[in-house]
């Protein structure tokens, strides 16, 4: 505790220097600003002002995410703490694919494929220098699910073969192997997670102890869902990989969520919703293959040419599709830069601690989230002893106009909250009022 003063003192100072170069443009920069709307002309100057501060202090200045608030188009009558199921997109994102959309209807078949189309590779690359990997393992297409069955059904298992994967993933994926189980005769091998869990030797054994010489492909979740656990991949690969055994990432909560790249991972394919903690349109995902695996999956929907060609984009052959949608992605990954990975997940991690120190010594209260940032960041799962999920959800609805979402799933029962880089501290401390009623009542 010798230190905390002196921490004290440092947040003062920064927070002061903050507000202080807040005020500081100068002529060049207003003016270059005027034509600009005042949320964007804030929005650039709270990002110049923040140069320098670090990210942990930076989470905790409001008047710095304020302006980043100020970049979304929010309901005032509804507090949307349901972010873990599509994320709403910047003004900036929401503009854009609009634009889009009108150049698309001037004249469809000149203005898609003559013009927007050829933003595709540009696209691709700005996609994997954020994910960290070459462009020519990237393929863009329209979700998390989407992706991860292209792999799952594009993959060349045969009768006998074994998948290891857990109850806890999503339901998409589990209802895509119960297919190939019974088209195909693969084995599904269903481990049990009980989560919360900060023990990774627990956490990566419970995959390890599945593995038999049948094994050829591991799923794994690496943010699930339901409680934001986050699960050591990147350990979990590597064991699968000294037994040749492939590992396939459901990223749909992890990526532009927590900061990481591909490498760390360790992981032959990967995919990602980018709706979600990106803010890209709804319907925008994307798809990592390792390069030297391309050649061996078949694409969900058929090529014009050979279906095992080594080519990323034999992916995308949807056929017309809103390319609108796709080319406004591009300024999703630019609102996301000016934020910058680490800041961000600094702030989702406080955001998400912040409401649950507030409600962990109630009685009643069971968070079925870690507070550590090693196992969990922006998604929180709380239940009341005693009440269902449901009622939760609903009570904080009916009486507050808080939006949730109630989970029962396998041995995960309880209510996720999932803040965002727009939701205020004023927001969670009304969030905690009503939590607080709800189990007095």
């Amino acid at each position: 505790m010798r230190g905390a003063p002196k921490i004290a003192c440092m947040r003062k100072n920064n927070r002061r220097s903050f507000l202080q170069k807040a005020g500081a443009l100068t002529a060049t920069a207003f003016f270059s600003s005027l034509t600009k709307p005042a949320w964007a002309r804030g929005f650039e100057r709270a990002l110049l002002d923040a140069d320098g501060i670090p990210a942990d202090t930076l989470a905790t200045e409001e008047e710095f995410w304020y302006y980043i608030q100020q970049s979304f188009t929010l309901s005032p009558g509804l507090i949307n703490l349901n972010n873990g199921g599509v994320s709403p997109a910047p003004k900036t994102v929401q503009d854009a694919m609009k634009r889009y959309y009108d150049y698309s209807n001037e004249a469809p078949s000149y203005y898609m494929w003559r013009i927007l189309d050829q933003g595709r590779e540009p696209l691709r690359k700005n996609l994997a220098k954020l994910a960290g990997c070459t462009t020519e393992e990237i393929a863009i297409n329209r979700n998390s699910s989407e992706g991860l069955e292209t792999i799952i059904f594009g993959l060349q298992l045969k009768a006998g073969d074994e998948v290891v994967a857990a109850k806890q993933d999503y339901p998409n994926m589990i209802n895509a192997y119960k297919q190939r189980e019974m088209r195909d005769g693969i084995k599904m091998v269903w481990i049990n997670l009980e989560l919360p869990s900060e023990d990774e030797n627990y956490l990566v054994q419970q995959y390890v102890k599945a593995f038999t010489p049948q094994t050829k492909l591991v799923h794994i979740t690496h943010v699930i869902n339901w409680n934001g656990q986050v699960i050591p991949v990147n350990k979990i690969a590597g064991e699968a990989h000294k037994r040749g055994i492939e590992v396939l990432v459901d990223g749909a909560h992890s990526f532009a969520h927590i900061d990481f790249s591909m490498p760390d991972l360790d992981a032959d394919y990967f995919a990602t919703s980018l709706h979600k903690w990106l803010y890209a349109p709804i319907g925008s995902g994307m798809l990592y293959v390792k390069k030297e695996k391309i050649k061996n999956i078949y694409p969900l929907l058929a090529t014009n040419d050979h279906p095992l060609k080594d080519d990323i984009r034999k992916f995308e052959n949807l056929g017309t599709r809103p390319f609108f949608i796709e080319q406004a992605i591009g300024k999703a990954v630019e609102f996301h830069e000016m934020i910058g990975s680490e800041r961000k997940e600094k702030r989702l991690y406080y955001l998400k601690n912040y409401w649950m120190e507030k409600l962990r010594d109630i009685p009643k209260v069971k968070l079925n989230t870690s507070p550590d940032p090693k196992w969990g960041c922006a998604i929180g799962n709380i239940a009341i002893e005693g009440k269902k999920p449901g009622e939760l959800d609903a009570f904080l609805f009916d009486k507050y106009k808080i939006h949730t979402v109630g989970i029962v799933w396998e041995n995960i029962n309880g209510v996720r909250i999932t803040p965002n880089v727009y939701t205020t501290l004023k927001n969670l401390d009304l969030l905690v009022e009503g939590i607080t009623a709800f189990t007095r009542s």
